[in-house]
């Protein structure tokens, strides 16, 4: 179970677009850090269900500034965009590199559906409802 896995290394890289992860089990990921912002656990990316989750493009060079311990279970990411309320578990950071390649080719297919791109910093409109951020959710 990946929530029981816990890292031996987490390493930013010299240029901040990279995270160097290693975990127990011999599992070692670079994390770009553009998958690691579009792919943020927090509810202004992933909403409160999955209908408000968001598709963000436009994060091609974005880099990664900080690397905050929460806890013994976390880390918080600071992203140069500012966005910075993703808390990412040890289980949740083992899948997103065990799972990469497709999420990555999802995530593609997903920008491309919605006339996004990773240059262009725009959003892709929530289906229905608010969302987090729009003041709707309850949660601002």
């Amino acid at each position: 179970m990946t929530e029981d896995l816990w890292p031996t290394e987490i390493r930013l890289s010299s240029d901040r677009r990279v995270l160097n992860v290693a975990f127990e089990d011999g599992a070692r990921y670079a994390l770009p850090a553009e998958y690691l912002r579009v792919s943020s656990p927090s509810a202004e990316v992933q909403g409160h269900s999955p209908l408000e989750r968001k598709v963000i493009g436009g994060k091609r060079s974005v880099a990664i500034l900080a690397v905050q311990p929460v806890g013994n279970y976390a880390v918080k990411l600071g992203f140069d965009d500012m966005h910075d309320t993703g808390i990412y578990g040890w289980g949740y950071l083992h899948t997103l590199g065990r799972e990469y390649e497709t999420r990555w080719t999802t995530y593609l297919s997903e920008l491309a559906e919605r006339g996004l791109d990773r240059e262009t910093a725009r959003t892709a409109p929530v289906k229905q409802g608010g969302g987090c951020g729009s003041g709707s959710c309850g949660c601002h």
